[in-house]
């Protein structure tokens, strides 16, 4: 059997910069062990699995190690190998998710992802997250899917260096820290080493938690996010009641045949 396979890089104006993700369209599902040997095979903090269904799409991500709730750039690399790679015509792709349905509209030469918005409440290991970290102080310690620690400087976190065994003892999915940004509203990096992703270049779900966040702190909805240490990518998010709007581009980087020796589906 074999099938295609598309690598992208997502929040990202041009190759080797966002978040790269892979993306593999099929006709129905393969066994979710298949699937999840495949995601590790790529070895990307994503890949994407889909298959049609009569009102969209039914969208499944997996990182190398197991299958998440939700992801934002591999959503969004997924909704452009549809618009380009396949060639559908509507403006707006709907997907049925582990988190509910998502869609994804054109925009010029961006696409626009709409996400549930997450509520962030306090946490009180302040001294546990600094330690994983490896810094003196956090501001602000929350937590929703994600654990947000909001540092004072935007340069604590260009230098961050963790303990990933530490962190692994976190509660929360990951953990993000962020602060204000200087020539973007906000900046942030992402870690999560339980879900077998050391350090995710650009993570856009994580916005649904950082946007609102930085919304009220900014009092502006609609806000320039910038993500990653030493690999970058640009989001534009805008916060809607219980929504959150993530904007981005996407860099097309190869296609290519995965080679199975048999087929297996459910």
């Amino acid at each position: 059997m074999k099938l295609d396979l598309y690598q992208v890089d997502a929040f990202a104006s041009k190759p080797f910069e966002g978040n790269p993700a892979a993306v593999c369209p099929l006709e129905t599902w393969l066994d979710d062990a298949l699937m999840q040997a495949i995601a590790a095979e790529n070895n990307l903090s994503e890949t994407a699995f889909f298959v049609p269904t009569e009102t969209g799409y039914h969208l499944r991500w997996f990182t190398p190690s197991v299958e998440v709730d939700l992801c934002g750039h591999a959503t969004l690399a997924t909704a452009w190998v549809i618009f380009n790679a396949l060639g559908e015509t509507a403006e707006t792709l709907y997907f049925e998710t582990r988190s509910g349905e998502l869609s994804v509209q054109r925009e010029g030469d961006e696409l626009v992802m709409d996400f549930p918005a997450k509520t962030l409440k306090p946490l009180a290991m302040e001294a546990e997250v600094a330690a994983a970290l490896g810094i003196r102080e956090i501001e602000e310690l929350l937590i929703s899917d994600d654990i947000v620690a909001v540092v004072s400087e935007a340069k604590l976190i260009e230098s961050l260096a963790p303990d990933m065994q530490r962190l692994k003892l976190l509660p929360g999915r990951g953990i993000a820290v962020t602060a204000k940004g200087s020539d973007v509203d906000f900046v942030s990096r992402w870690f999560g080493p339980k879900a077998g992703v050391e350090e995710d270049p650009v993570t856009g779900s994580a916005h649904t938690s950082l946007a609102p966040y930085w919304a009220a702190k900014l009092d502006k909805t609609c806000l320039i996010a910038q993500q990653g240490g030493q690999r970058k990518g640009q989001l534009t998010c805008e916060v809607k009641g219980e929504r959150v709007m993530i904007k981005g581009q996407v860099a097309p980087y190869f296609k290519g045949v995965i080679t199975l020796p048999s087929p297996q589906s459910t």
